[in-house]
C-alpha cells in the first residue's frame, strides 16, 4: 500500500528537517559580550538589552522571540555552574552535543515564525523529546503553532496527525504542544528569584510590619513569564537604595494564603509592591504600576519611604523645645529644599523613639544656626527630654547611604541612652521634690530605670480617663510611702528596689498583649506586679483602695503571690 502524503503532514516534515538544521544560539553573542566578560558586564548587558525588547515597550516583528534569547543567554551566563558547562560542553547542563538552551532543556532551540505576533509561530527543542512506545530509541518532537486555539492556523487539528506518526496521543486535547516551551518562547524565562530574601507571614511580621524600614516585595509563582527580569529591575534599585531599602520575594505557590492575606496574589506577570510607612504609622503596600524600568521604580520608592520628620522653618526655632511627648527631639539643619533620603529613612527606624525635624539652611552665618552652636553644614543638634540641648554632629559627610544610615543611627542610639539616663535622673528628682508622691507615668525613655532588668519588681498602674489615673496616683503614693512589712525568710527586696508607675493603656494597647491576650480591654483600671528579671506578673484581683493595695504588694515581697510567665516582653511602643 502506498503512502500518501497530505500537504499538512508534508509541511510538518519540511518544518522537522528545517528545526533540526537549527544554528546554535550563542548565549554570549545574544548579549553581545565577550567570553571573559565578568558578572557586572553581564547585568548591564542583560538590562540594556531587556529594556530594548521587552515585549510592552517593543512591538515590532521578532522582539518577542529576541527577548526569549536575551532571557535565556542572561539565564546561562549569570549562573557561574551552568556558564562553565555552556563554555566546556556547548551546554549548560554539561551533555555534551546539544545547544544550550533554557535550564530545564536538555539542549538548545530554534524559532520559526509566520505571520504576526503569536501567530503561527512554533519551538522545537531536544528536551521535550519523548520516547516513544516500543521502538527503543526512537523520539517524538513537540511543537507549538501559537495561539490559545487548539486548532492549528492551518485548519486542521494536529492531535491525530501527530497520533498516526508517534503512536499515541499527547494529552491535553487537541495539540497544542507543551504550555511551558509555548509560553516561555513568548515572554522568557520562568525561573524564580533566587538572590531575594524568600518572604513568608512569619518573617512578614517579624522583619516587616511596623518595623519603620520600606521594603520593595516581589510577588511570583515559579510558572509567572518575566520572573528573572522582574528580579534583575527589583534587586538593581534595592542595591541603589541599600540601607534606606530592603528586598524581599514572595512565592505565591508556597504562600498561598498568606498572598491572599495581603492581596498580592499575582496574575499574568510578577507584581511589586512597596510596603510603605509614607501615610500611616503602621505601614502599608502600595502596588507599584509604572514601566519596569529602575529609575521610575526607584522614583517610585523614594516617594513612598516614611515622612515622619516634620519641616519647619528657621524663624521656628527661636521657640524651639525639646521637652514636648518626653521624647528627645533631633533637628538635621541642610542646605536641601527637601528632606533628604537619609533622614526619612532615620525617621522611620526611629518613629515613636525621636521627634524628627529638619529645616533648609542657606549659611552657617545665619544668627539663628550661630546661637545653635552649629559651625558647618549638614549638621544635627539634638534636645534631650528636659530640654538639654547637643550638637551631635556637624560637617557631616557621608561614603554612601548604606554606610551614612548605620553611622547616623549608631549616633541616634547613644543620644537615646543619654536621654533614659536623664529621664531617670528627672524622675528622681521629681519625687524628691515631691517628697515621695509623685509616680512617674511610663514612657519609652523612663522604661529601663523603672520597669528594666535592674528593678526586682515593678508596680504598674494601668489607666484609661484622667480621673482613673488621679485615683492610682493617690493610692500609689500613699504605698510607696509605707515600709511594708515582710518575714524574715522572705528574699530580700530592699523598700527602694521597689518601683511604681503609670501607664496610659489607651495609648499603649500592645504593651499589655504581653501579659494577657485580651490586653485587658475589659477593665477602666487595673494594678500589675510586674518581675522584669523573670518575666513574670501577677494581676491585683479585688477593690481598688490603698489598704487593698498595700495588702497586694506585701503578698507579693513576701512570696504570696503566684506569678505567671508573660506571653512575650512588654515593649513600649
Amino acid at each position: 500500500m502506498k503512502t500518501r502524503y497530505t500537504v499538512p503532514s508534508l509541511l510538518l516534515l519540511s518544518l522537522i528537517l528545517l528545526t533540526l538544521e537549527a544554528k546554535t544560539i550563542d548565549p554570549y553573542k545574544v548579549l553581545g559580550v565577550e567570553k571573559n566578560a565578568g558578572q557586572r558586564e553581564i547585568q548591564k548587558a542583560f538590562h540594556k538589552l531587556s529594556l530594548q525588547y521587552h515585549p510592552d515597550k517593543n512591538k515590532n516583528k521578532g522582539a518577542q522571540e529576541k527577548f526569549a534569547e536575551i532571557n535565556n543567554a542572561y539565564e546561562i551566563l549569570s549562573d557561574e555552574e551552568k556558564r562553565k558547562n555552556y563554555d566546556l560542553y556547548g551546554d549548560e547542563k554539561g551533555n555534551p552535543g546539544f545547544n544550550a538552551g533554557y535550564p530545564e532543556d536538555q539542549g538548545g532551540y530554534s524559532y520559526f515564525t509566520n505571520g504576526g505576533q503569536g501567530k503561527n509561530s512554533y519551538t522545537f527543542r531536544p528536551g521535550d523529546w519523548q520516547d516513544m512506545g516500543d521502538q527503543g530509541n526512537s523520539r517524538s518532537f513537540s511543537f507549538s503553532f501559537g495561539g490559545s486555539s487548539s486548532q492549528s492556523s492551518f485548519g486542521f487539528g494536529l492531535n491525530d496527525m501527530f497520533s498516526n506518526f508517534f503512536g499515541g496521543d499527547l494529552g491535553g486535547g487537541k495539540f497544542g504542544g507543551s504550555t511551558r516551551s509555548q509560553s516561555r518562547s513568548q515572554t522568557g524565562s520562568r525561573s524564580s528569584p533566587k538572590r531575594i530574601k524568600a518572604i513568608n507571614s512569619q518573617v512578614f511580621n517579624k522583619e516587616i510590619a511596623g518595623q519603620g524600614m520600606t521594603w520593595i516585595l516581589l510577588s511570583y509563582t515559579s510558572l509567572l513569564k518575566g520572573n528573572q527580569y522582574y528580579e534583575s529591575i527589583v534587586q538593581e534599585v534595592a542595591d541603589s537604595l541599600q540601607g534606606a531599602l530592603k528586598v524581599g520575594s514572595i512565592n505565591c505557590e508556597t504562600e498561598m494564603s498568606f498572598c491572599k492575606e495581603l492581596g498580592t496574589q499575582p496574575r499574568r506577570v510578577p507584581r511589586v509592591f512597596v510596603y510603605s510607612n509614607k501615610a500611616s504609622d503602621k505601614g502599608s503596600l502600595v502596588e507599584y504600576n509604572g514601566d519596569l524600568v529602575a529609575k521610575t521604580l526607584k522614583s517610585f520608592c523614594q516617594d513612598h519611604l516614611p515622612r515622619f520628620s516634620k519641616r519647619i522653618d528657621l524663624k521656628q526655632l527661636q521657640s524651639y523645645s525639646g521637652e514636648e511627648e518626653n521624647l528627645p527631639r533631633v533637628l538635621l539643619l541642610s542646605t536641601k529644599k527637601d528632606t533628604p533620603v537619609i533622614w526619612r529613612a532615620l525617621s522611620g527606624l526611629f518613629h515613636k523613639r525621636f521627634i524628627f525635624n529638619d529645616v533648609e539652611v542657606h549659611d552657617v552665618t545665619d544668627p539663628v544656626t550661630k546661637k545653635l552652636g552649629v559651625d558647618s553644614l549638614p549638621a544635627i543638634v539634638g534636645w534631650l527630654s528636659n530640654g538639654e540641648k547637643h550638637v551631635l554632629k556637624s560637617g557631616i559627610s557621608v561614603k554612601d547611604l548604606k554606610s551614612a544610615v548605620h553611622d547616623l543611627s549608631t549616633l541616634l542610639e547613644g543620644f537615646e541612652k543619654k536621654n533614659k539616663k536623664a529621664a531617670a535622673s528627672k524622675d528622681r528628682k521629681a519625687q524628691a521634690d515631691s517628697g515621695g508622691k509623685h509616680v512617674s507615668l511610663l514612657t519609652v525613655s523612663n522604661f529601663d530605670a523603672l520597669c528594666g532588668g535592674k528593678t526586682p519588681v515593678c508596680i504598674i498602674g494601668g489607666f484609661r480617663s484622667s480621673k482613673v489615673r488621679v485615683m492610682l496616683e493617690d493610692i500609689l503614693s500613699k504605698v510607696s510611702q509605707k515600709s511594708l512589712s515582710r518575714r524574715r525568710n522572705a528574699a530580700s527586696v530592699h523598700g527602694d528596689s521597689i518601683s511604681y508607675t503609670l501607664l496610659d493603656v489607651a495609648r499603649q494597647p500592645s504593651f499589655l498583649n504581653a501579659f494577657d491576650k485580651s490586653g485587658y480591654k475589659s477593665s477602666d483600671k487595673l494594678l500589675l506586679a510586674y518581675k522584669p528579671r523573670k518575666q513574670k506578673f501577677a494581676a491585683f484581683k479585688g477593690e481598688m483602695t490603698a489598704d487593698e493595695v498595700e495588702k497586694f504588694i506585701s503578698s507579693v515581697l513576701n512570696g504570696d503571690v503566684q506569678f505567671t510567665k508573660t506571653r512575650q516582653k512588654p515593649v513600649l511602643k
